[in-house]
């Protein structure tokens, strides 16, 4: 098969593990730059254009697209799509996955469980948000942060009230949630293809931080999972309608809360602490899966 991996960075290690695994499988890998991408729009004969030539057919596409150009990125994926190439993640699930408003409201309309969560763009609601998701402490995010970057833990209703000022002043759009104290700082990030969780590792917080990213100085090992998180976590990648997702949740006294679903885990995180080849697995998955127009949603939004 031909596979494209829509990557900004053919030197990341998940760009280059998913390269060795199509080629160890026996197909064409070829990484190409969504940025550098251009289409042709046309009823008759749709073209995705790639350093001043049209691109051939692909069998599938990987993308693994960044946050910051998540509107362009898509754009090109669904490009691939009207050519019928087979997409790992659909455009629209993606896009239903990175906005975190929309994906935490789904989430909740499925029953998932997850942290109370408020959201508001007026000031004169910080007393009853606050109250809303329990009262401090409390963790604040910004809409658009990734990484860890944009959340702040607010251990007492004073600081909780500036920081909600502070960002409202600057008509940031914010999520309040509740803080799962029992977590202890930790959360577990499981990868899911298809309908299986795949591997699962524990990412602990340094000392004196509550972000257990490990961009951030987290620490990942091995866990192994109860059924009840495995069946939360799979239902989470279900109801964005992801193929592919890295699930993060948390261990609560009233059971496993999701946090976010990621529409394009890293692996080197997750492939060292599990020392699981799940690059292979997300190529094997598109062996299985991979008919031309074979989408779920058929262009719906």
């Amino acid at each position: 098969m031909k596979i494209a991996i829509l990557s900004r960075n053919k030197k990341l290690y998940s760009t280059r593990r998913l390269v060795e695994a199509c080629e160890q499988h026996g197909h064409e890998p070829m990484v190409i730059d969504v940025l550098h991408t251009y289409m042709d729009i046309a009823s008759s004969k749709p073209e995705a254009h790639f350093k001043g030539q049209p691109l051939p057919y692909f069998d599938a596409i990987i993308p693994r697209i960044g946050a910051s150009v998540t509107f362009y990125g898509t754009a090109v994926l669904r490009q691939f799509e009207v050519m019928g190439s087979f997409p790992l993640n659909e455009s629209v699930a993606i896009s239903r996955s990175r906005d975190k408003l929309r994906s935490l409201q789904l989430l909740s309309r499925k029953g998932v469980g997850m942290p109370n969560t408020g959201f508001a763009h007026n000031p004169d609601d910080i007393q009853d948000l606050i109250k809303m998701v329990g009262g401090a402490p409390l963790v604040i995010k910004l809409l658009e942060g990734t990484q860890g970057i944009g959340v702040v833990l607010a251990e007492t209703k004073k600081a909780a009230e500036s920081v909600l000022e502070a960002f409202m002043g600057l008509k940031a759009n914010i999520l309040v949630q509740e803080y799962i104290k029992e977590a202890g700082g930790a959360d577990i990030r499981c990868l899911v293809v298809g309908d299986k969780v795949v591997a699962a590792m524990k990412r602990q917080a340094q000392a004196g931080e509550f972000r257990s990213n490990l961009h951030r100085g987290g620490t990942a090992s091995l866990i192994k999972i109860t059924p009840q998180e495995r069946a939360t976590v799979v239902k989470a990648a279900k109801v964005m309608g992801l193929n592919v997702a890295g699930v993060d949740l948390l261990r609560s006294e009233r059971g496993p809360l999701i946090m976010e679903v990621n529409s394009s885990p890293g692996l080197e995180g997750i492939e060292a602490a599990t020392n699981k080849d799940v690059a292979s697995m997300i190529i094997e998955f598109i062996e299985k899966n991979a008919k031309p127009h074979n989408t779920r949603t058929k262009g719906k939004g």
